[in-house]
């Protein structure tokens, strides 16, 4: 797949609200899985909270995915940065990474999506996964399953990874894990005994690790 754009591009795409700001990046093309033709999604955490897509998680996703060869699309939710609309409690959300995903098979359509979010964002990419035909994986970063929709019938519909600290202050860390021995399918947790929320300390931690794990899930 020839990619048509610079290696990092801000873009505004169309969306159900209005203009979604966003960003893309190349995947490296050293990367492991520079061949494979794949882009991922990344869904920031809660609006009303202070989530946008500059969030220090989201870019260390983003560094993780770039690196292996992934391009990545990161974008604002509406009523976020330059994202026209206003919150609309994780409804008009959703239409906002449905346009995303409308955007990549219009301008990259040979492109195999990957989706991920943290926090609110990976409640978002949880319940768009199951609209998106072969999704190749799917990562949640201190999911809040307590208070979101996660997964249909106990089980996501390709390989996920779940990253969770122990110490989250936002997030009932043993509800998680009580959750995920529900699911069926291919998961794995990646799981930090000092993090919080933000994962303060541990960012450099979490890319190599989820690397590790994504290398595996993919292959």
């Amino acid at each position: 797949m020839h990619f048509p754009f610079a290696k990092e591009e801000l873009l505004m795409i169309s969306g159900s609200s209005g203009q979604l700001q966003a960003a893309l990046h190349q995947g490296d093309e050293a990367g492991s899985f520079a061949d494979k033709q794949w882009l991922v999604i990344l869904c920031h955490p809660h609006p009303v909270h202070g989530g946008t897509m500059d969030n220090k998680v989201v870019t260390t996703l983003m560094r993780t995915y770039r690196d292996l060869g992934i391009h990545v699309l990161r974008f604002n939710f509406r009523g976020v940065g330059k994202s026209e609309g206003v919150f609309d409690n994780a409804i008009g959300e959703l239409d906002d990474l449905r346009a995303m995903v409308s955007w990549v098979k219009q301008n990259l359509p040979e492109a195999g999506l990957l989706l991920a979010g943290f926090s609110f964002g990976s409640s978002i990419a949880a319940q768009v996964s199951y609209e998106v035909s072969g999704l190749q994986h799917l990562t949640l970063v201190a999911p809040p399953v307590e208070r979101y929709p996660y997964a249909r019938n106990g089980q996501f519909p390709c390989a996920t990874c779940v990253v969770q600290g122990d110490q989250d202050e936002r997030v009932i860390a043993q509800g998680v894990y009580e959750w995920i021995a529900s699911l069926q399918g291919s998961v794995e947790l990646l799981r930090y005994a000092e993090s919080g929320h933000f994962f303060h300390g541990y960012l450099t931690s979490l890319k190599t690790d989820l690397t590790q794990i994504l290398l595996r899930q993919l292959q």
